[in-house]
């Protein structure tokens, strides 16, 4: 029989990948349980991560397309906004999700030891689940749309290639940009209501409404530190082969993403051992 010896006295810098990798079914089961839980009392069930989307894009296609007559540098305007809102739902549902992970769970990590990381591991990979699903509508309307008309063996490459890579990396921002923030939300109670409206404001520092063909050349780089606008960007390249900016902004993106789960996971690592004095 295996001897498991908890103690609060483990480096701050010293992350558990073991613990984590030997608890991977709680992982799964705790995947189960949020996608179980949340639809169990709903009439649609998962058809809201489909409808959603739908009526998001519609919105956006008629007021920003349609009234406010902005550009959408030649894409349909509905696959346009419905690419863009796909990956920044996904993106700003695993953000809020994971950045409250400690008021969330706090009764269930003051009663049982496990590997704390799991909880918003299993709350980002809840959000690829809902991202799958966006896809798959996505995909019916770009053939739909005519969006696969200018299909090549290279854009079919770029798709099987830079589209993984896009959701990758933004599922890891979102990881490591949330237990960043829920790090300091167990002392700090106004981060919570601040991160809503970060969020919000983060949107509009994203091209999801607009393209990024209109950022002035001069705040590129400062724009693109920013790693979702960089993501998007690439995302609509390999769906629809246009592009606006240069190759590097998209490492500046990984650069940022890699900073923030680093910080992200030695903080998280550092208040789980007395988080619960503080919450």
């Amino acid at each position: 029989m295996k001897e498991i010896e908890i103690t609060n006295e483990s480096k701050w810098y010293k992350i558990d990948f073991v613990g984590i990798f030997e608890y991977r079914d709680l992982l799964w089961l705790l995947v189960k349980r949020d996608f179980v839980a949340f639809y169990k009392q709903t009439i649609l069930g998962p058809l809201w991560y489909i409808i959603q989307p739908i009526f998001t894009s519609l919105t956006m296609t008629v007021i920003f397309s349609n009234i406010a007559k902005i550009s959408t540098d030649g894409i349909h305007p509905f696959l346009f906004y419905l690419s863009a809102s796909t990956l920044w739902s996904f993106f700003s549902e695993a953000l809020n999700k994971t950045s409250n992970t400690f008021l969330n769970n706090s009764g269930l990590f003051g009663k049982v030891f496990f590997p704390r990381m799991i909880v918003p591991i299993s709350t980002v990979l809840i959000t690829y689940l809902k991202l799958f699903l966006q896809v798959l509508l996505f995909v019916v309307f770009y053939f739909i749309l005519g969006g696969h008309e200018s299909l090549n063996w290279n854009s079919i490459f770029s798709i099987l290639v830079l589209v993984p890579l896009v959701f990758m990396q933004v599922g890891l921002f979102a990881l490591g940009f949330g237990i960043f923030l829920s790090s300091y939300t167990t002392k700090y109670r106004d981060l919570v209501f601040a991160l809503s409206f970060g969020i919000s404001l983060m949107m509009y520092a994203s091209p999801v409404i607009y393209p990024v063909s209109m950022v002035p050349a001069k705040y590129l780089d400062l724009y693109m530190l920013n790693p979702i606008s960089s993501n998007i960007e690439v995302f609509r390249y390999a769906l629809f082969g246009v592009l606006s900016i240069q190759w590097y902004h998209w490492g500046i993106g990984w650069l940022v993403t890699f900073l923030f789960l680093f910080l992200g996971m030695i903080t998280f690592n550092k208040v789980e051992k007395n988080f619960m004095d503080t919450i």
